[in-house]
């Protein structure tokens, strides 16, 4: 099997996994559709006011709500980009859903400006409730003043951690393609706590980092939050934070901790942005970070201030990856991706950014401390840079995809099948529109999911989930 297919055997310490032994085919040509795990994809009217957004499986139906520019129940309007996203149960059956909104410069926050981290900075996330068809109850912002929040992740005390993907600041000149940080009050690039039965404190998590960060994902034994880190033009690296007390005592997430980066145990700054062979697994250590949230002169320059985290990793050795995205915690391990991942096949363009590939998925397995790779895409028209991701109650991976071309929700489940689910019809003025968001409600009967478009809206899908593999 081509180095660049699927993953064909991997036992790890003697005990085969969820990925591990499993084997794909991918697509064998760009306009051939992959295998449905539900069968073929038809376009769908919304059920809100009858437009095709999206193309499903028979049989599943869908809801948008919450769309950019519409009324909180409070009056104030909805930002745009929405972005990752999580679900939790609410009374009556409902889900509580917080949601991120990636908005960036210094635009002036949405909401309450008075309870806003920085006032001048227009991200942050809201709070809904929603029925399982996707029927909006109630929506209020939740934490507002922040920056680029782009995903992040749940926490298992009932609170979302909200990352902003940024290192902008009063401090640092402003980011190629981007101006206003001279107007910005405070210092981004941090973890935020929004909780769902208090107020958020609008504090961050210093001791967690100020980088580029993407998502977080939780593990319950040891109490340790996993961080992902999208550095567009840079090496990212996967790192973990230790909080003084365990998360679920203290009943939040404490700062004070200490920052770690994964190292390749006894390989040098190992470059695992690059192409894998099959069966690519690594003995891995953690460096510490000594100086987790770095102050910088009047204007550094960003492409030197969103490297200060990493740089400092890389210098113990800590491993490069190309931009790391989405990552959810199931079953002892940590799933993440690297969009940028792997080799471009002769008949892709080469993206833009670090990173030469399609994307890969990695799983690191904190019961072993042991790291390896669980897919890698042959080329676009299999697996175009994949995004957010979560888990179904199967242990199906849902794949988000931010591609160049038709962007899908893809399946791929512990057997190592890839499959495709729901097709994002074409908007009309906005051919960078991606998913992003996934999410399954409590019980698994809707899956949530954003589309972060020049305006954005939010979707309840429901169906015969238990025909298939989700």
């Amino acid at each position: 099997m081509d180095r660049r297919r699927f993953l064909t055997t991997m036992t790890v310490a003697g005990v085969a996994g969820p990925f591990a032994g499993v084997a794909c085919a991918g697509r064998q040509g760009g306009a051939q559709a992959a295998p449905s795990g539900y069968g073929p994809l038809r376009p769908v009217p919304d059920l809100r006011d009858g437009k095709v957004r999206l193309h499903l499986p028979d049989g599943f139906s869908y809801r948008s709500f919450s769309a950019a520019g519409e009324k909180f129940s409070d009056g104030g309007v909805v930002p745009g980009r929405h972005d990752g996203m999580a679900a939790f149960a609410g009374p009556g059956g409902t889900a509580i859903l917080v949601r991120n909104h990636e908005v960036g410069g210094a635009v002036g926050a949405f909401g309450d400006r008075e309870r806003a981290y920085d006032p001048m900075a227009g991200g942050g996330t809201s709070t809904l409730r929603v029925t399982r068809r996707g029927e909006l109850v109630r929506s209020t912002p939740s934490l507002t003043g922040t920056m680029l929040n782009c995903s992040g992740g749940p926490m298992a005390w009932r609170a979302w951690l909200s990352c902003e993907e940024t290192v902008n600041g009063p401090d640092v000149a402003d980011a190629p393609g981007g101006a206003g940080n001279a107007r910005l009050t405070r210092k981004h690039g941090y973890v935020f706590e929004v909780p769902l039965g208090r107020a958020a404190t609008a504090e961050p998590v210093r001791a967690a980092g100020r980088f580029a960060h993407e998502s977080a994902a939780f593990d319950p034994s040891t109490g340790a939050i996993y961080l992902t880190e999208d550095n567009f033009s840079h090496p990212s690296g996967f790192y973990r934070y230790l909080p003084p007390r365990h998360p679920m005592l203290a009943g939040r997430l404490l700062d004070g901790g200490r920052l770690q980066m994964l190292a390749v145990a006894d390989a040098d700054r190992a470059d695992l942005s690059a192409g894998q062979p099959p069966g690519a697994a690594y003995a891995v250590e953690w460096v510490d970070i000594d100086d987790p949230d770095p102050g910088f002169r009047a204007r550094t320059p960003y492409d030197e201030a969103v490297q200060a985290v990493g740089r400092q990793g890389r210098a113990k050795g800590a491993a490069i990856f190309a931009r790391l995205e989405g990552a959810v915690y199931h079953q002892g391990t940590v799933y993440f991706v690297s969009t940028q991942g792997g080799d471009t096949s002769p008949a892709d363009p080469m993206p833009e950014g670090f990173g030469k590939g399609r994307g890969q998925v990695w799983a690191y397995e904190t019961w072993s401390r042991r790291l390896r790779l669980v897919y890698e895409s042959p080329r676009a028209a299999v697996l175009d840079l994949p995004d957010n991701i979560t888990v179904s109650r199967r242990g199906t991976l849902v794949l988000c995809e931010d591609g160049d071309g038709d962007n899908y929700l893809r399946g791929l489940t512990p057997a190592g099948r890839l499959f495709d689910f729901c097709r994002l019809a074409p908007i009309s003025g906005d051919p960078g529109a991606e998913f992003a968001g996934s999410t399954f409600g409590p019980g698994g009967h809707t899956l949530y999911v954003n589309v972060q478009s020049k305006q954005g809206r939010s979707f309840a899908i429901w169906g015969p989930w238990e025909r298939g593999l989700f």
